[in-house]
């Protein structure tokens, strides 16, 4: 997976996005809008009162919104 911006490709298919990386079980490098990075494993996305969460093994849950892009890092 290269590079995914959500500002690129749009919320939605970012979501899809973050699914892929449920189902891979793969770490992903992940870059917050507020200048964090990490790298984790994404393990569900859910929706709670209408907002989208992105939650990791060892990361606490974030908001979709709040990540500016996702790549997967290398095994």
């Amino acid at each position: 997976m290269a590079r995914m911006c959500q500002d690129d490709v749009g919320r939605c298919d970012f979501i899809d996005v973050l699914e892929e990386a449920v189902l891979r079980r793969r770490p992903v490098a992940v870059e917050l809008r507020a200048g964090e990075s990490f790298a984790d494993v994404v393990t569900d996305v859910v929706t709670e009162q209408g907002d989208d969460f992105a939650v990791f093994r060892s990361h606490a849950r974030v908001p979709v919104g709040a990540i500016l892009s996702v790549t997967r890092e290398p095994s």
